[in-house]
């Protein structure tokens, strides 16, 4: 609310009650010497798309397990500490996160680009980070390379989630599977992952189904202005691995698992 503010941390003695509320103090100083951030336009930008004010599952309170974040703080977290509602919750906000970060990457890329050129790479992106996507889930889950696995990827891979923000149709029936991706949702107000996909674009979600099986491939069925549908087939010879998702397996981030670290221990600050 001021932008000459700055926080800094109070003296406190070294032993504090677990009970203390808050664990922490802070005091704030307000010096008008100092120079106030400047809000870019493309700060502005991004504030103003659907993905910021998208309204996700609400958090059962009632349920079992920890519905927030409130309590003793610790020393990590663990998700099977939180109720299934909150950890839907938390999957979602994960999601809008990878939206909100690609219309970042988009807006900053326009500036230095023409359009064509800005969505070209904006796709490479997406491509890379699909493919990787679609097998971290397959591996986590511990799925077959099956259509059924496939169909369970989809409903949960982040290109098509969350479903308040991206509208799409996942038809599984034994050797048949179809997908069908909206043109009327609200990340088609914003422009983001799914408007980079047509009849002429379809690499990430070749590099998406391949990821769960290299002998899937898909082939558009129907495109109109009202969305897009899609049909899996199964190919005789696997196809390589394509040149966007080698890229991003380059960074160590695409190989993060989580671990468990035992029992958080309570975090006293003084």
């Amino acid at each position: 609310t001021n932008p000459h503010a700055q926080i800094r941390p109070i003296h406190r003695p070294p032993r504090r009650p677990a009970d203390r509320h808050p664990h922490c103090a802070w005091t704030v100083s307000i010096d008008p010497s100092h120079t106030p951030p400047v809000m870019t336009a493309h700060t502005e930008q991004i504030g103003s798309t659907a993905a910021v004010t998208v309204e996700l599952s609400p958090i059962d309170h009632g349920g079992d397990g920890r519905a927030d974040y409130s309590g003793p703080l610790l020393s990590d977290l663990r998700f099977s500490d939180f109720s299934r509602s909150a950890l839907v919750r938390i999957a979602e906000e994960i999601c809008v996160q990878h939206h909100l970060l690609a219309l970042g990457f988009l807006a900053a890329v326009r500036r230095r680009a023409d359009e064509d050129k800005a969505r070209e790479i904006t796709r490479k992106q997406l491509t890379g980070i699909a493919g990787v996507a679609a097998q971290r889930i397959r591996d986590a889950l511990g799925l077959p390379s099956t259509l059924e696995s496939l169909a369970l990827v989809l409903s949960v891979h982040p290109l098509l989630n969350p479903k308040q923000y991206v509208e799409s149709e996942i038809r599984q029936d034994g050797g048949a599977l179809e997908l069908r991706i909206s043109r009327e949702a609200l990340v088609d107000r914003d422009g983001g992952w799914p408007t980079l996909l047509g009849s002429e674009h379809l690499d990430p979600l070749q590099a998406l189904v391949r990821g769960v099986n290299p002998h899937f491939t898909v082939r558009v069925v129907a495109e109109d202005a009202a969305g897009l549908l899609l049909a899996v087939d199964i190919t005789e010879a696997p196809a390589p691995e394509c040149v966007e998702v080698a890229i991003t397996k380059v960074s160590t981030g695409a190989a993060f698992v989580f671990e468990d670290r035992g029992i958080p221990l309570p975090l006293f600050v003084v």
